[in-house]
Formats: C-alpha cells, sequence, structure tokens
C-alpha cells in the first residue's frame, strides 16, 4: 500500500514510494571519495539515500562486490543497505572492463531479490551510463519505473577533453543514448545537463526533470581558520590554493601546478608565502602514470610548495576547506560541481573553469573562461593579493551554498518518483494492462 502522497510541480497527486533500489555498479557508497572511480556521485548516492530513508522510504544500493570478504549486505544508515553483488572478478577490473560483467551483474541482483514478492519495489533510481543498463533490465522485470541520472556524459566530456585524455568509447555513447529511451525519467543535475540531454541525446522533454545536488550544511560550515591550519598542519602566514577531486586530466590539476609556478616567477613576493595542497588519487587516465603530478611539480620547480594528500574523512575535508584561502576547480567539465559547493559553504572562496555545471554552482569566487596557464595565474594572482576581495567573496559564498541542502534535493527526487511511478500506471491503465 502506498504510504502518501502529494501535488507534483503539475498539479497531479502522485504517489511517493515505500521502497527504492538504487543501483550503482562501479562504485560503491562505502568507498571514500577522491580516488579510483569514487567521487561526487558517492557522496550523492549516500546523501540522497540517507534523506529518503528518512522520510520513510526504504533504499537498497545494489552494487558490485570488490573483495571475498565483503558482507553480502552493509547497512549504511537505519533505512538504507547496501547490498555487495559478485560479477566477475574481485581485483583488476577497471571501468572499462565493467560492459562485459553487466549480465552477470543482473543476473546477481535477480537472485538478490528473487524471495521477495512482486511489488516489493516501486522504483528503481540507476547512476551513470553502466548502472543504467542493469536498472533498464531490472525495471522491465520487475514491473515498476526507471529513474536515471547520469552524473557524466560521454559526448559532453568528448566535446570539452582535455589535451592529451582518451575520447570516450562509442560504446558507451550507445549504452547512454539506450538508457535515455528507456527512462522513464531523467535526472539532471543543472538546466544546462537537461538541456545537453535533450540536444546531443534526443531526450524527451518531458521525461526530464532537473534536481540539483545538494551539500552537507551540517558538516560543511565556516570556522575557525587558524585551528583549521593547526589541524592540517599549514603555517598561519601561508597563502594556501586547495585542489579536492580524483587526479587525472579530466580534473586539468596540472594546470594548477603550471598557474602556481608561472605566478611564482613572476610576484617572488607572493610565491614565498604560496602554498597547494592537492588532496585525491589517481583515476582514470591518471591511473596509467600514478605519480604524474608530482613529477609535474618537480619539473615545475615547485615541489616544495605542494603537499599531496590522499582522500580523508568528509570531517576532515571540511578543515581543509576552513584552511585554504582558495579553493581552485579548473576541470575540463563538471555536471555540476560538488567541491565547490562544498567549499563555498565553509566561506572558501572558490577559483572555477567556466564549464559544465560549474556557473551554477559558483556563486562566491570568480569563473575564469578559459584553460590557459597565464589567465589562471592571474586569477589567482587577483585574489591572493586582494584579502578584502576574498573576505567580501567569503560572505557571498556562505550565503551562495545555503541555498543547497540535501533535504530539498531528496524532496524533489521523492516528486520525480512520484511522477514516474504515476506515469507508468497511467500507461499500464491505457494498454489495458
Amino acid at each position: 500500500m502506498i504510504a502518501s502522497s502529494f501535488p507534483s510541480p503539475c498539479g497531479e497527486t502522485v504517489p511517493t514510494p515505500r521502497r527504492v533500489a538504487m543501483i550503482t555498479v562501479h562504485t560503491s557508497p562505502l568507498e571514500r571519495p577522491g580516488t579510483g572511480d569514487a567521487g561526487g556521485l558517492n557522496v550523492y548516492v549516500v546523501e540522497t539515500a540517507r534523506r529518503l530513508a528518512a522520510r520513510g522510504i526504504a533504499v537498497e544500493v545494489f552494487t558490485r562486490a570488490t573483495g571475498s570478504r565483503q558482507p553480502r549486505s552493509v547497512e549504511l544508515a537505519p533505512g538504507v543497505n547496501v547490498r555487495h553483488v559478485v560479477a566477475g572478478p574481485f581485483d583488476g577490473l577497471s571501468k572499462e572492463d565493467l560492459p562485459g560483467q553487466l549480465c552477470a551483474f543482473t543476473a546477481g541482483v535477480m537472485r538478490e531479490v528473487a524471495a521477495h514478492p512482486a511489488g516489493h519495489y516501486d522504483v528503481v533510481h540507476s547512476h551513470y551510463w553502466l548502472s543504467g543498463q542493469v536498472g533498464w533490465l531490472a525495471a522491465d522485470r520487475w514491473h515498476v519505473p526507471l529513474v536515471h541520472t547520469m552524473h557524466t556524459m560521454a559526448r559532453v566530456k568528448n566535446i570539452g577533453l582535455a589535451e592529451g585524455d582518451r575520447p570516450e568509447p562509442r560504446g558507451r555513447e550507445i549504452g547512454e543514448v539506450q538508457v535515455v529511451e528507456a527512462a522513464d525519467r531523467l535526472v539532471a543535475n543543472t538546466d544546462l545537463e537537461a538541456r545537453q540531454l535533450v540536444e546531443l541525446y534526443d531526450a524527451d522533454p518531458d521525461r526530464v526533470r532537473v534536481v540539483h545536488p545538494g551539500v552537507d550544511l551540517d558538516l560543511f560550515t565556516p570556522g575557525n581558520t587558524s585551528r583549521a591550519r593547526a589541524a592540517v598542519g599549514v603555517d598561519e602566514d601561508d597563502l594556501l590554493v586547495l585542489f579536492v577531486g580524483r587526479i587525472q586530466p579530466l580534473k586539468a590539476p596540472d594546470l594548477l601546478l603550471r598557474a602556481v609556478a608561472d605566478l611564482r616567477s613572476r610576484r617572488p613576493d607572493l610565491g614565498a608565502r604560496l602554498r597547494v595542497a592537492v588532496l585525491g588519487g589517481p583515476s582514470g587516465s591518471g591511473l596509467e602514470r600514478p605519480h604524474w603530478l608530482a613529477d609535474l611539480a618537480a619539473e615545475l620547480g615547485i615541489a616544495d610548495r605542494v603537499v599531496f594528500e590522499p582522500p580523508t574523512t568528509r570531517e576532515h575535508l571540511a578543515e581543509w576547506y576552513r584552511a585554504a584561502d582558495l579553493v581552485a576547480v579548473p576541470s575540463y567539465n563538471e555536471s555540476f560541481g560538488l567541491v565547490a559547493v562544498e567549499a563555498q559553504a565553509c566561506g572558501t572562496p572558490v577559483v572555477a573553469a567556466d564549464v559544465g555545471g560549474l556557473p551554477f554552482a559558483v556563486g562566491g569566487g570568480v569563473l575564469l573562461p578559459t584553460h590557459a596557464t597565464d589567465e589562471w595565474s592571474r586569477g589567482l594572482e587577483a585574489l591572493l593579493d586582494d584579502p578584502t576581495e576574498r573576505a567580501r567573496l567569503s560572505r557571498v559564498a556562505t550565503s551562495h551554498a545555503a541555498g543547497f541542502g540535501w533535504d530539498r534535493t531528496a524532496d524533489s527526487l521523492v516528486r520525480v518518483y512520484g511522477e514516474a511511478m504515476a506515469s507508468r500506471a497511467r500507461r499500464l491503465h491505457a494498454d489495458g494492462s
């Protein structure tokens, strides 16, 4: 029985699901973001699942097992269970190898829920195109709607490809088109992403809904900079520029290092105080040369001013944000820009590339229109040289980030789920099923 209902944006009363199956094949919500394939998608799944459960909606997350000792099921939070599905060898599989394991993963998901009665799930919500392929089959088998979030899209990434990076394969593009056609609702992070789904993938506009990701406004808050610097081991007088994310060409951490090297050569007075912290691990094509960024720092002569830190806890990450004078997001593409919003929630201004969802995510900061080294060097210089402007942007950043909260995201998702359920029910009624 449906627990409750509410008005949709169009005024229609739609149902509220009781139980949602989330699918994230290639990365587990239990993994720490910042290395391998773990990033903003992981945070999104964790935060939305927790808040859905707090609203009385049970969530089961299906992900691929990557170790023989992993328990079959793990409670992530009350009402949220993560189920590990065996599909292929535990070790040695990259994201690019996983299309060959989708059949095995789907079969494993079906076995996991075979004992449940019909109607056990009300909605399948898949994340990333690999999961969409599994979700398509699962939703069809369980006679429930499929809601899909792309997170990143091959055609968008290939348009803004970093120099020397590999384009996404044709097989991925075909798989994404299939998921777009199959989904009852497509969740886009921003209006731009919604347009890209329509223009690049011929998505039905009536099936696309914009739901903005959020930020944990209880965790990421302004705080005492001196205490934060003591916690992360940064000198009080340093000018700290922070990069947070996976180390791969798409995220462009090399651009930040080149810009800093240029700035130090032009402004020795700033350079003497300038320090860069890189929080994250190798990912994607960056795995082929795991030490490439450290090697570049040495080549540029700034190794003594760059510190590399592995992915850390969310609590410690908040301290890094508070400790920084600026957070740099030089990516060639971001579907949203979660790091930018987290930094701003801590009161730290952001310098970001004017791409993807970043113009929407960044309110307290500066957007740079190109990935030219000299432009980034001068953009950093302008803010590092002006503490008054940084203080003004800090106030704007905090106010801007306050508009993003995971509770709002969860409420919007519940509405999308209800629309998908109502739409499917209407189709079944029209078909006489």
